[in-house]
């Protein structure tokens, strides 16, 4: 879960389109799955690119017949009692009936994905594509004009019985993803993202191969019908116009400069924060003299003037902002197309959004994978600046101190070893020493770590032997950053940890994901709402998600001191930092 735009790219098509198995074995027989990890690590051979194998009929046959065998193996044998996991092994295989033309079937796991889904909005409008796509060929044949009129027709339909004010934020997203697809889009994300891994390995995982029927059903039947799908998911935002009620100003509370309150010390443990668009309203460490090189105040920090700072590596650096290194000069051009994207997954059409549109129109795929790293470099180049925005806003008491973590932006991220992992343990450690010694009172942490994801850096660089081995390697991996955070928090029971739950919408203790799925006293875990107060698509839940605040749309500074708007757990999570500060 590390901040900016996890898994986004590569989901969102099938977002666009897709957004039982009866069991052999006896109750008792079936094994128990209590987390992710407990699932068995399935691989699967690639003699060449994957960006060819996806458009081979013969090829993809052999691989989805495997696919679908082994996913539906799994449901037989295992007794998952996830509602996530199941929803994407039965998506997987409504996309793998879609594509076999097992019509009955695809509807029956779709049914299935829709019965799991606890929220509302993500339930009404589940497989709204996927069904208009059976319709319309059940009507004609791909191609001739009555398919595209019946695919409309049944588009129409599915959305006309929809109630706008619980779904309009999944249908702007819904609209806005099916925008952005397209076949040297997408191929360029397979050719910059999975290509690689497969090269390097020779395989690709299961968690990786899932991706690859929602891709193929983007490629081969829902992009030729983009242009009906945006067409009448525009039709019904226009016939909408009412807007959802903002709740939020009418919740806002603002602090006077006036009133002479006692200031308080509020981290931003983040990506890094730009300490010039916040002024005096930064933590300033009177101790140390800005730029000499030295620890003046014989602290352990060089330069720590308004925080500190560690690497990929989990070494001391002094710069609190995230480099941007060679980026640098395209950073301007970068940013603006972020923006561009964030506008047009929320479904808003503005001259970022057009402009964003145009360029992945025009794009060739060779180009993808560049853009897609400068995207991450911008997310994480932004993101701290943009918590710390939202968490000191309305509040002139409040002195922001920055702690900068660094994740890797790379298509193929850096793998943790064991010593690097200790080493970022080590400095989580440090970093709350740090917050005692300097009276911070609360503690933002929009970021955390996943299994799944320590597990695909290590396949993405071959490195960790068998599945098996892997698994265990990312295993005590995350045992190690687990056991370095709970230590820090734990030593520090009079400073209130606030955490993003995280955007995967799944369940973080199943999945692993920590620091949101601590249950500690001085712990307090964010999940997000929209303007309305309504669950949002993307965040995710669990038992000890108990507090939700606005995640959608949120305006705050980037770096710079221009604004933008963010969509987000980590977005959240501030939103309750800046309460927390001020009360």
């Amino acid at each position: 879960m590390k901040p900016a735009l996890k898994s986004f790219f590569l989901l969102l098509t099938a977002a666009a389109l897709l957004c039982g198995v009866a069991s052999g074995y006896a109750a008792d027989q079936r094994i128990e799955v209590k987390t992710l990890d407990d699932l068995p690590r399935l691989t699967y051979p690639m003699s060449g690119p994957v960006s060819e194998m996806i458009v081979s009929d013969e090829a993809f046959g052999e691989f989805a017949a495997k696919l679908n065998s082994d996913i539906a193996g799994i449901l037989e044998k295992y007794d998952i009692g996830d509602a996530a996991t199941l929803q994407r092994f039965h998506s997987t295989l409504s996309a793998l009936a879609l594509l076999d033309g097992r019509d009955a079937d695809a509807l029956a796991h779709m049914a299935k994905v829709k019965e799991l889904e606890d929220k509302e909005a993500t339930r009404l409008t589940t497989g709204l594509g996927f069904t208009a796509l059976i319709a319309a060929r059940q009507a004609a044949a791909p191609g001739e004009p009555a398919y595209v009129d019946a695919f409309a027709a049944a588009l129409r339909a599915g959305v006309a019985e929809l109630p706008w004010d619980k779904v309009q934020e999944r249908i702007r997203r819904l609209k806005g993803s099916a925008e952005m697809m397209g076949e040297n889009f997408l191929m360029g994300m397979i050719t910059g993202s999975i290509d690689p891994v497969a090269a390097n390995t020779g395989e690709i995982s299961l968690d990786v191969a899932e991706n690859l029927p929602r891709m193929r059903v983007a490629l081969k039947l829902a992009i030729p019908l983009k242009e009906t799908t945006v067409a009448v998911y525009q039709e019904f935002i226009d016939a909408h116009a009412v807007v959802k009620q903002d709740i939020w100003p009418a919740r806002d509370l603002v602090l006077e400069a006036d009133r002479g309150l006692k200031p308080v010390t509020v981290a931003i443990w983040d990506s890094g924060v730009d300490a010039a668009v916040f002024g005096d309203a930064m933590y300033v460490n009177e101790g140390e003299v800005p730029g000499n090189g030295l620890d003046d105040d014989d602290n352990g920090f060089v330069d720590d003037v308004n925080g500190i700072a560690f690497d990929l590596d989990g070494r001391y650096v002094t710069e609190l902002l995230h480099p941007l290194g060679e980026a640098e000069g395209r950073i301007d051009e970068a940013m603006a197309s972020l923006e561009g994207v964030m506008d047009l997954n929320a479904g808003f059409d503005t001259p970022a959004a057009a402009a964003i549109k145009k360029l992945l129109g025009e794009m060739p795929p060779e180009k993808v994978g560049g853009m897609l790293e400068d995207f991450s470099l911008c997310g994480l180049y932004a993101h701290g600046t943009h918590v710390a925005g939202i968490a000191s806003a309305g509040n002139p008491f409040i002195k922001l101190l920055g702690s900068r973590i660094t994740f890797d932006f790379h298509n193929g991220p850096q793998p943790r070893d064991l010593e690097t992992a200790r080493r970022q343990a080590d400095s989580y450690q440090k970093s709350a020493v740090y917050f005692r010694e300097h009276d911070v009172r609360v503690v933002n942490m929009s970021w955390g770590w996943t299994l799944k994801e320590l597990e695909t850096a290590l396949e993405a660089n071959d490195v960790g032997g068998s599945p098996a081995e892997r698994g265990a390697l990312a295993g005590e991996l995350l045992g190690i950053l687990k056991q370095g955070l709970i230590d820090a928090m734990t030593s520090s029971p009079d400073i209130l940890f606030v955490v993003a739950a995280g955007n995967d919408d799944n369940d973080v203790a199943f999945d692993e994901v920590i620091p949101s799925n601590f249950v500690m006293p001085n712990v307090m875990v964010v999940g997000a709402v929209d303007q309305s107060g309504d669950p949002t698509g993307f965040t995710s839940s669990g038992d000890n998600v108990r507090v939700y605040s606005n995640g959608f749309q949120v305006e705050s500074y980037v770096p710079g001191g221009d604004r933008m708007k963010m969509s987000g757990t980590s977005m959240s999570a501030p939103n309750v930092t800046n309460l927390a500060a001020k009360l």
